[in-house]
């Protein structure tokens, strides 16, 4: 008897929870208009999926600052003082000017 008791209570409950959801959902055209079950599985599944893409995009962000360190790359400067001369080497910046090396041959 009491199981009996409890089931419909239960049943009540969610009849009633149904009921409030579609007057708050739908106003005075409830009776026209139902909420199917599938559409709050999509939205709720929408929001799980946009929770895991931004625990993604800000993990792969936190790894990212991590493996710059310190002594990460630094942007040159583009300030001058001064005239530029020339470097005393033939090359632009300064450093010699490679060589071609000759091919090596392979004898077997």
């Amino acid at each position: 008897m009491a199981r009996q008791y409890d089931t419909q209570l239960i049943e009540s409950v969610a009849v009633r929870r149904r009921r409030l959801r579609e007057a708050w959902l739908f106003g005075s055209a409830r009776s026209r208009n139902t909420l199917d079950e599938g559409v709050t599985k999509l939205f709720a599944s929408a929001a799980i999926a946009a929770v895991v893409c931004a625990g993604c995009v800000g993990y792969s962000f936190i790894q990212s600052q991590r493996g710059k360190g310190p002594g990460g790359p630094v942007a040159p400067s583009a300030t001058v003082s001064g005239p530029v001369t020339p470097l005393p080497s033939g090359t632009p910046s300064g450093r010699p000017a490679e060589t071609p090396k000759a091919p090596v041959s392979k004898t077997s």
